[in-house]
C-alpha cells in the first residue's frame, strides 16, 4: 500500500508553506540554479553564431567596466536584502505592538509581494555574484554581464516598490482590510446558505449517549481544523455517525473528549479520527469564522487603551466588524450536520451563532470605547444600520446591544450636551453631519 501523509500533517504543512518567508527565496535558489545554466548556453550559442564578439565588447563592455558593474549590482542587492529583513522585523514589532499580535501570522508572514520581492532580490543577487566569480583572463561574458545588468536595474525599482508597497501596507486600514476579506471568505466556507429565517427541525439523529468516545492524546493545542468531508466520507463507509465534540478555535487539552461515535462509527481506529484533526499554538482563519473578527477587536480595543488613544483606528475596525456582521447575518448559521447523498447525518459539529459573533463584535468595544464620543455614535450607526437591512429574526440581538449602549452612553457622560451627541450615529464615528443641528446665535 502506498505512503499517504495524514491529513492532519499535511494540512500543518501547507500552512507552514503559506506562512514562510524563506521558501519563495529558497525556489529563487533554485531557479537560478537552471536559469544561470540557459543563460551560459545562450551565450555560448550566440558566440558561436558570430552574433556576439567577446573581443570586440559587443554591448560596448570592458573588463573593467564588467567587474565594476558586477560588483555594484552584487552590493546593491545584498544591501536592498538586508534592509528589507531589518525593516520587516521592525514591522513586525510595530504591528504587534501597535494593532495586536495576531496580524504577524495571519497578514504579515502571508503576503506574497513582500515573499516574492525578498526572492527576486536574492535570484538578481546570486546571478551577478556567479558571473562576476567566472570573470578571468580577458574573457568578458557579454551575455550574461547585460543580463546581470538588466536585473540589478530591475532589483531598484523592486526595492523602491517594496518601500512605497509596505508603507501603504502597514497602514491601519490596510490591516483591518486583508483581516475583513479574510473573514469574508471564511464566513462564506463554514457557512454556504443563505439565511430563509426559518428554524430547522430536522433531528440530528444522536442518541442520549455515544457508544463510544475518542479522547484526545499526545500535546494539548489550539483545534485549527478538521478534515469534515473526510469524516463524512468514513462515517457514511460504517453507517454511522461522527460527533466532533470541540469547536475550532477551542484549546484542546490532554484527555479531554474528541470525538463521540454512534452507530457504526464506533468500529473507526482511534488514530484515524485523530489524523482528521490538525492542532497548533495558535489559531486561523482558514476554518474559524469568528477569528476574523476577534482580530478587528484586538485592534479595536488596544487603538482605545491609554498608551495609544486612537479612537479614530477603533471606528477603521469597526468599519470591517459591521461588514462581518452583516455578511453573517445573511448566512444560514443553525445546520451543524452533515449529512450525505441519503439524507442521513453524518457529522455533528458545533459553530459559532448569531449571538456569538454579536456579543464578540460589541461587548469589548462598548466597554473600553465608552468614554469616546467617535466609538458611541460609529456602534450606534452600525447597530441601527444592521437593523434596517438583516432579516427580523436578526434584531433581538441588536436591539440588545442598543440597549446595552444607551446605558452606557447616560453612565459615561455627565453634560446633557455630550449625551445628545453621543446618541446621534454616524458612520464616521465624529465628523459626519447626520442629525447634528448648529447652535443658535443670540
Amino acid at each position: 500500500m502506498p505512503w499517504k501523509m495524514r491529513w492532519n500533517r499535511r494540512y500543518a504543512l501547507m500552512g507552514y508553506i503559506r506562512g514562510s518567508l524563506w521558501i519563495v527565496p529558497f525556489f529563487a535558489l533554485l531557479l537560478y540554479w537552471v536559469f544561470s545554466r540557459i543563460a551560459n548556453a545562450v551565450g555560448g550559442w550566440l558566440i558561436a553564431t558570430g552574433t556576439i564578439d567577446e573581443t570586440t565588447a559587443f554591448y560596448g563592455v570592458s573588463m573593467t567596466g564588467a567587474q565594476s558593474l558586477l560588483g555594484n549590482v552584487v552590493t546593491a542587492d545584498l544591501s536592498f536584502l538586508v534592509f528589507t529583513f531589518g525593516s520587516l522585523l521592525v514591522a513586525i514589532q510595530v504591528a504587534g505592538g501597535q494593532y495586536t499580535p495576531r496580524v504577524i501570522a495571519t497578514t504579515l508572514l502571508r503576503d506574497n509581494t513582500i515573499r516574492f520581492v525578498v526572492g527576486y532580490l536574492v535570484f538578481s543577487w546570486l546571478f551577478a555574484a556567479r558571473v562576476s566569480m567566472r570573470m578571468g583572463g580577458e574573457t568578458v561574458e557579454q551575455f550574461n554581464i547585460f543580463i546581470a545588468g538588466v536585473l540589478g536595474l530591475v532589483s531598484v525599482v523592486m526595492f523602491l516598490y517594496l518601500i512605497d508597497y509596505a508603507a501603504r501596507f502597514l497602514r491601519p486600514v490596510s490591516i483591518v482590510e486583508r483581516v475583513g476579506q479574510s473573514g469574508i471568505a471564511v464566513i462564506e466556507s463554514v457557512y454556504p446558505q443563505p439565511t430563509t429565517g426559518a428554524r430547522s427541525t430536522a433531528s440530528s439523529g444522536r442518541r442520549a449517549s455515544p457508544d463510544r468516545t475518542v479522547f484526545h492524546v499526545g500535546r494539548s493545542g489550539v483545534v485549527l481544523a478538521a478534515d469534515l468531508t473526510g469524516l463524512a466520507e468514513q462515517a457514511g463507509r460504517a453507517n454511522g455517525m461522527i460527533e466532533f465534540v470541540p469547536q475550532v478555535g477551542d484549546f484542546l487539552a490532554v484527555d479531554e473528549p474528541l470525538f463521540r461515535l454512534y452507530g457504526g462509527a464506533n468500529a473507526i481506529d482511534d488514530d484515524t479520527l485523530r489524523a482528521a484533526v490538525a492542532l497548533g499554538t495558535e489559531r486561523t482563519t482558514d476554518q474559524d469564522p469568528t477569528f476574523a473578527l476577534r482580530i478587528l477587536v484586538d485592534v479595536a480595543i488596544k487603538a482605545l487603551s491609554p498608551a495609544i488613544n486612537d479612537p479614530t483606528t477603533a471606528v477603521v475596525a469597526i468599519d470591517q466588524l459591521h461588514r462581518l456582521l452583516r455578511r453573517v447575518g445573511l448566512r444560514d448559521l443553525r445546520d451543524e450536520n452533515i449529512r450525505d447523498q441519503a439524507g442521513e447525518v453524518r457529522i455533528v459539529y458545533r459553530t459559532p451563532n448569531w449571538e456569538d459573533f454579536v456579543y464578540l463584535a460589541c461587548t469589548e468595544i462598548r466597554h473600553c470605547g465608552a468614554s469616546s464620543v467617535q466609538i458611541m455614535r460609529r456602534m450606534r450607526s452600525m447597530l441601527e444600520n444592521l437593523v434596517q437591512t438583516l432579516p427580523p429574526h436578526r434584531h433581538a440581538e441588536l436591539r440588545q446591544q442598543l440597549e446595552l449602549l444607551e446605558r452606557t452612553v447616560q453612565k459615561s457622560y455627565t453634560f446633557p450636551e455630550d449625551i445628545s451627541l453621543a446618541r446621534i450615529p454616524d458612520p464616521q464615528g465624529l465628523g459626519g453631519s447626520l442629525g447634528v443641528q448648529p447652535v443658535s446665535e443670540g
